[in-house]
């Protein structure tokens, strides 16, 4: 009989012992699915709330997008009606080559200031050199450099010192015209106070830009005859942010403040280059003017000896094999320092 109640209790800790195993399978198996199912599930309030938050991004990019694709067209139609009205002018007239140098003179007084230097230079070389074929055609040669090359010359030099000044003193200016709109002054003051107190050449192109809209030209039209009075890049930045702001509008205090700090950039790289080249400009220059200095003084100290030079067809041809075989290491010598940015 007792044997009979044991083997009915251990019968019963085993079907407890199975059941409790069963359930804890299943247990594991639900918490299984469920781990595996839940991502799917989700939060339904979450996954609206998260969509409408990309929906919001979504719309606030293609109205950004919207934005910046007109920015970028008005961009491009304002540098495509410089560079037709750049090709239609394409040919600069001596007037506007002598405005561009900031001298106040008329073509007819440059043409004789260019004749009296052609003829003080051909002076010159008839009296350093000994009679012959060779001073007549050396006579005619530097006559015509006088009357040509070096006037231009020392045109392109005073449009290059004016221009360096000029950009050297845009972004005080640009600072300044900021400033002034932002204290609620409008744009035509702003400008007058440039003409007033700025130095030159800054004061005089403004002034310029000032008396023309007082005689009814719009602004636009008065930067881009500046554009074509001074042809700088920071000219023509200048002129399209103003351009574009009267076109599309804006907040243009804040597209001046970002244009000066561009143009402040742009001007410090323009020096670390220059820094950088100094070495090689002085190596190139120093290369360039041995030969000639060597030859001058050897015609002063030995007459004799270098006048093989200027007076057999010899001599006359290796000069002039020289000349040409140093005028291209010179070109190629500035083509190397030449650096553009």
């Amino acid at each position: 009989m007792s044997t009979a109640i044991r083997w009915e209790t251990r019968m019963s800790d085993a079907g407890m012992a199975s059941t409790a195993a069963a359930a804890l399978a299943a247990i594991a198996v639900a918490a299984a699915a469920y781990a595996v199912v839940y991502p799917y599930l989700g939060d339904r309030k979450q996954d609206v709330r998260r969509r409408g938050v990309v929906d919001g991004r979504r719309e606030t990019l293609t109205a950004l997008e919207q934005t910046a694709a007109t920015r970028r067209k008005s961009v491009s139609d304002t540098l495509k009606e410089m560079e037709e009205r750049q090709k239609k002018a394409e040919r600069i007239s001596l007037r506007l080559r002598l405005q561009r140098a900031g001298f106040n003179v008329t073509t007819r007084t440059f043409w004789l200031a260019s004749a009296a230097t052609g003829l003080g230079l051909a002076g010159l070389t008839t009296l350093l050199l000994s009679p012959g074929l060779t001073r007549s055609v050396l006579v005619v040669v530097i006559g015509i450099i006088g009357f040509v090359g070096v006037p231009r010359w020392f045109l392109n030099k005073a449009t290059a010192r004016r221009q360096y000044k000029f950009i050297s003193e845009l972004p005080n200016a640009i600072d300044i015209v900021v400033r002034g709109m932002k204290s609620g002054l409008p744009l035509n003051e702003c400008l007058a106070i440039i003409a007033r107190e700025s130095e030159e050449p800054l004061a005089s192109e403004f002034r310029e830009v000032i008396e023309q809209q007082r005689v009814g030209v719009s602004l636009g039209e008065a930067l881009d005859r500046l554009a074509q009075r001074m042809p700088l890049p920071e000219v023509k930045f200048l002129t399209i942010v103003v351009a574009i702001q009267q076109q599309a509008g804006g907040n243009l205090s804040e597209a001046l403040g970002n244009l000066s700090q561009v143009l402040r950039d742009r001007f410090r790289l323009r020096l670390k280059v220059k820094a950088l080249s100094a070495e090689a400009k002085a190596s190139a220059a120093v290369l360039a003017s041995l030969p000639p200095i060597v030859t001058f003084m050897l015609y002063l100290l030995a007459t004799d000896y270098i006048a093989v030079l200027f007076t057999t067809r010899t001599g006359n041809f290796a000069l002039l094999a020289c000349g040409i075989w140093m005028l291209m290491g010179v070109l190629m010598m500035r083509r190397m320092i030449n650096f553009k940015f």
